[in-house]
């Protein structure tokens, strides 16, 4: 394959990553709404200055602003922008040099319409407040579009690089479930983010005298909710949250005993233990930072760094189930 174009993915995949990265620092900054508008930022292309902002008061009367959460929001979508633009030109590349039965071509295309889906996501999170159900959706997204690069660019890799290993195929049913485990566990992950449920729970490893709290799970998973609402700071109540916030738990447990097993068996074979080393280590890492996040009341930088090792987690998993997986080219 061109090593331009694997270049290229490369670049791309580098990009998704801090996106994903930027994009829960924006959240857990409280900047999702830094800007009432969308594309541009209170009808301008960039944040507004020291001498826009009363002209910016008065045409959004609703929204003042807060400078030090526009310019986080417009950063995030300048960004974004520049991948929808690297995944354009993976389209041009890959439907001028790639050759028939590569797969390269239909990953790309897929890759054009989840990036474009994504871009509409970000719009509705704007104009629809922060809904919960679509800041979960827009943050999947961003993980998808991640781990749909980290596979093509294995598949771009030069000829006998990137080639299967069949000592992974060992453990393929292994991978694959704890890669839907893994997008399990991000999702509810999403979800405590996107309904502020992060500090419902600052006891650990229980969450209050009864461990467990005893009311509020529907109320917490009701994925359908008003339009018109905005959502900054969350609405439910403390029950639900807590509900939210420890399934989150039992699913990082969860996570931890079946990715755990995994690098386990890996680390028994000389040729999968380095891989399995590192998945080990992003495991332990993940599991600290979650922790850490209880105890220290959820530290920007390590809210951020927990979101950006989940990524990288998928990315992991991605590139095994890559490696496990036979294919023609």
């Amino acid at each position: 394959m061109n090593p331009g174009f694997h270049r290229l993915v490369l670049v791309a995949t580098l990009v998704a990553l801090c996106v994903v990265a930027l994009g829960a620092y924006v959240r857990l900054s409280h900047a999702g709404l830094g800007c009432p508008d969308w594309p541009g930022c209170y009808g301008r292309l960039t944040w507004p200055k020291a001498h826009q902002v009363d002209a910016a008061n008065e045409a959004f009367p609703h929204r003042p602003v807060e400078v030090h959460k526009a310019w986080k929001e417009m950063i995030h979508r300048y960004l974004a922008g520049f991948l929808v633009l690297l995944v354009l030109l993976i389209n041009y590349r890959a439907w001028k040099i790639a050759r028939p039965g590569e797969g390269h071509r239909t990953m790309s295309g897929l890759l054009l319409g989840l990036i474009l889906f994504q871009a509409a996501l970000g719009m509705w999170t704007v104009t629809l407040q922060l809904l919960p159900a679509v800041v979960l959706a827009h943050l999947l997204g961003g993980m998808a579009t991640f781990a749909l690069l980290v596979w093509l660019s294995g598949r771009t890799g030069l000829p006998g690089r990137y080639e299967p290993s069949r000592a992974l195929r060992g453990v393929r049913t292994w991978i694959v479930l704890g890669l839907l485990v893994l997008v399990a566990q991000i999702t509810a992950g999403g979800w405590t983010s996107a309904n502020y449920a992060a500090l419902a729970c600052l006891d650990f490893p229980g969450c209050g005298p009864d461990f467990w709290p005893r009311e509020g799970f529907w109320e917490g998973f009701t994925l359908l909710r008003e339009i018109g609402v905005n959502y900054e700071g969350g609405v439910l109540d403390l029950a639900a949250r807590q509900e939210i916030h420890m399934t989150h738990r039992l699913g990082g447990v969860l996570t931890f005993l079946v990715l755990g097993a995994l690098s386990v068996r890996m680390l028994q074979n000389p040729i999968m233990r380095r891989s399995g080393m590192l998945l080990l280590f992003l495991v332990l890492l993940q599991v600290t930072l979650g922790i850490l996040n209880v105890e220290l009341v959820l530290p920007l930088p390590n809210a951020v760094a927990h979101n950006a090792v989940a990524a990288l987690l998928l990315a992991q998993m991605t590139w095994l189930l890559h490696r496990s997986t036979p294919y023609t080219a």
